[in-house]
Parts: structure tokens; C-alpha cells; sequence
């Protein structure tokens, strides 16, 4: 049986389109036609969320104190821990229905789960080894977001293949035990593979990995924060992307998540490799990161939430045109020569990056998921502009995943149960 619906406005992957029917049926798009009256409303394509930790929202808005001495990532970092060691599965599960639950109410139809929270709270492996990727599969499963579980390697607490610290015992996995666990999850939702850092990987096992994974999607943190430069710089002679590049097979399955401190010759050579940038704007803003440079970066990008501080797919894109203006005192940075709106161009380029780290077709295209939402407005550049930048809340009316409408109004038709459910962990473990 095929749905159809009609739309007044349409960001086709040509741009925008008017008088849009979109016809779909097993979850995908059979059929696009344009100039059909009687349509309302405006359509997007779904954005993808390259990036997310998703157990980090049960501490969104906890860690605003300052210490006796300097906050920063690493303090940051000690707090994170301390939440992750409190966890049983089922709070993961709960946390991770909301946060998905969120995201779909942001804009969000799909996601790249950095999942590192394998063990039980004092490092041994529950008796099935994917029993925290099996929650968060059931948790996105239950908000109806599309799933790709990026098990997590990490081993080693600093580079050169450094022990691992007491504050990373439920992340540690072998080369071997991982193998287990990467089949497992592939079990469970689209599979990719994520190495956590250099400082948790070394050359040889990101090798490894990236032959156990194939050609699927392949996500790392790297150049993150300047002690991380620092560091590399003193084990390798190399800043952290120019170590990459020279010493594995960087390519367009690989997402470089952060990558905020580059030089404009890493720059280049990454856009070159045709890997993505993942760039998590609001997270890096709240951990006091940095500004990645986007002027000397002339390849794919998407956005990811990250820590879910705030979980919001316009908010990330306007922190990222904001921060570049910011850092280059200059106005609608994002914008392209072809594509002057600086809305309509962070959004398209963002879609494309995105979809192509998740390993999605990107867009509004037959075939295509039928994923999708709507935002109203007359004049569609104008009324995207306004979500992006001036909009006082979440300007969506309604998503779709896979034709299946799931937030309505606004609002996602399974948020007060999830959120009940969140709460009560809140009151149970923090």
C-alpha cells in the first residue's frame, strides 16, 4: 500500500521545489512529482546525527559548576566517568529511549550511536558481551529512530598503547573480544565500527579494525582538544589528523569527529581523503573545545549532538554558522556561491555529509528512506532561515521515519512515557 502526500515547498537534492507529492511505501520513497496543487506546508529531508553518546543526557545540565580550579574537557571528562560507572542496562535503555526520543522532536531521523558503555560497572563483560548495544538497539527500536551502532574499540588511556585508567574499565575490549562484540551487534542494527582515539587505539589495531569492518561506516574522535595535539606531537612528531592520514586508509567511509584543532594543510588533506568532518557544535561550544576552521575546509560535513547537552538539529547548525562568524568576523560564512542562503546551505550540506557518514541515501529522492519534516512558512528559504535562526523553540510540526509519522504537532507520540521512564532514573541514580 502507498502513502502520498503533498507539500507546498520541498528541499529536493536540486534545491527547493513547489507543489511537491511525495509517494511512498515500505518505508521508502517510490514516486516525486512536482507542479501538484492543494499541498501545505513545507518538507525536509530528515538530518542525520552523526554523533552521539547517548547516555551523556542524563548529566546534560549537571556539570554547569565550576571546580576549586579551571574547568575543562578533562574535568568535564571525570564527571562523565563517575555517571557512567552508576548505570545498569536498563537506565541505559531509558536514557536512550529519551534522547532518541528527543531527537526526533528535533529534527533528527536517524543516528550514529558511539556506543562505549560495554561492561558492567566493574569491567567485566556481562555474559552477553552486546548486552548495553542490545539496550540501546531496543531503545531505538521503541522511539522508532534509524539505528547505526558504532561499538566502540578503546584499550589504551594515551597513546603508544598506554594501560587503560580505573575510569575506563566498562569501555576496555581487546582486539578479539571486540570481534565478538562487532558480530553480535551486527545482529541488532546496521553496524559500523568506532575507534575511539588515537589515545585509545593504536596504529596497529585501528589496521586491525578497519579490516574487520570493511566498507562500512568508520568513525573516530580526533584533534578534539590542544593537549591531544600536544600529545601526539611528543609520541609521533605528527599533530593527530596528519598521523591519521599518513598511517591508515582514510577514505569516504570515515567520519573525523571534532577535528577542531587543524591546520589549513590538514585541512586540505582531509577533504582530499574524501572523509567526513563531524562536527558537534553545541558539545564542543559547553566543553570549551574550540571553533573548527571551516574556511580552510572545503569537503563533507554533518552535525552530531554528541554529550546531548542540548539535543536540537537547527540549534547545532546555527552554533556552527554563529562560531564562524565569531571566528572569522564575518557574516553568512556557510553559504556557498551556488546556494547564497546560509540556511538552506548549511542544511544541504549537512544532509549530504551526514548520510553519507551514517552509509544513508541522502534526501528527498526515490528510493530514498521516507524520512522527513515539516515546518510551516510561505516562502520555504525564508521560513528555514527562521527555524535556523530566529524560531523561540523547535519549529517542526511533524517527522516521519521510514513513513511512519512519529512526532506530531511537535511533539513525539511516545514522549510521556519516555520521559516519565528518564525521570525516574534521574531520581533513582543521580
Amino acid at each position: 500500500m502507498s502513502d502520498r502526500i503533498i507539500f507546498r515547498h520541498a528541499l529536493l537534492p536540486q534545491g527547493w521545489a513547489a507543489n511537491v507529492a511525495i509517494s511512498f511505501a515500505a518505508g521508502r520513497i517510490t514516486q516525486i512529482e512536482t507542479g501538484i496543487e492543494g499541498g501545505a506546508g513545507i518538507a525536509l529531508p530528515g538530518m542525520p546525527n552523526l554523533h552521539s553518546h547517548s547516555f551523556q543526557r542524563a548529566m546534560a545540565g549537571r556539570a554547569e559548576h565550576r571546580g576549586a580550579g579551571t574547568d575543562s574537557f578533562w574535568t568535564w571528562r571525570e564527571l562523565m566517568y563517575k555517571l557512567a560507572w552508576s548505570l545498569d542496562p536498563e537506565d541505559v535503555q531509558a536514557i536512550a529511549t529519551l534522547a532518541f526520543t528527543e531527537m526526533l522532536e528535533a529534527g533528527f531521523t536517524a543516528v550514529a550511536e558511539f556506543h562505549y558503555l560495554h561492561h558492567a560497572p566493574d569491567g567485566t563483560p556481562y555474559d552477553d558481551i552486546a548486552e548495553m548495544a542490545t539496550r540501546i538497539a531496543a531503545a531505538a527500536a521503541a522511539a522508532g529512530i534509524e539505528l547505526l551502532l558504532l561499538p566502540v574499540f578503546y584499550a589504551h588511556s594515551g597513546f603508544g598503547g598506554r594501560p587503560p585508567a580505573e575510569g575506563q574499565r566498562r569501555f576496555i575490549n581487546s582486539l578479539d573480544s571486540y570481534a565478538r562484540l562487532h558480530e553480535r551487534c551486527q545482529a541488532l542494527a546496521a553496524t559500523g565500527c568506532a575507534p575511539h582515539s588515537l589515545r585509545a587505539a593504536t596504529r596497529e589495531e585501528i589496521t586491525a579494525l578497519n579490516h574487520l569492518n570493511g566498507a562500512a561506516p568508520f568513525h573516530i574522535h580526533i584533534a578534539e582538544q590542544t593537549a591531544e595535539i600536544e600529545a601526539c606531537l611528543a609520541f609521533s612528531g605528527a599533530r593527530p589528523v596528519e598521523y591519521l592520514l599518513a598511517n591508515a586508509p582514510v577514505s569516504a567511509n570515515w567520519c573525523l569527529v571534532h577535528a577542531t584543532h587543524i591546520t589549513a594543510q590538514e585541512a586540505a588533506a582531509m577533504a582530499k581523503s574524501q572523509a567526513v568532518a563531524g562536527l558537534c557544535p553545541i558539545t564542543e561550544a559547553n566543553l570549551g573545545d574550540g571553533i573548527f576552521p571551516a574556511q580552510h575546509f572545503t569537503g563533507a560535513f554533518g552535525i552530531g549532538s554528541d554529550s546531548n547537552i542540548l539535543i536540537d538539529a537547527a540549534r547545532e547548525l546555527q552554533m556552527l554558522e554563529y562560531s564562524q562568524r565569531l571566528a572569522q568576523r564575518q557574516r553568512n560564512v556557510m553559504a556557498t556561491d551556488t546556494t547564497r542562503s546560509t540556511a538552506t546551505a548549511l542544511y544541504q550540506n549537512a544532509l549530504a555529509g551526514g548520510a553519507q557518514a551514517i552509509g544513508l541515501p541522502a534526501g528527498l529522492a526515490i528510493g530514498a528512506p521516507a524520512s522527513f519534516v515539516t515546518i510551516a512558512g510561505e516562502t520555504p528559504e525564508d521560513a528555514l532561515a527562521d527555524a535556523l535562526f530566529t524560531a523561540r523553540a523547535p519549529a517542526l510540526r511533524d517527522v516521519w521515519v521510514r513513513g511512519k509519522r512519529l512526532v506530531e504537532a511537535g511533539q513525539h507520540i511516545h514522549a510521556r512515557p519516555a520521559r516519565a521512564a528518564f525521570e525516574a532514573i534521574l531520581r533513582k541514580r543521580l
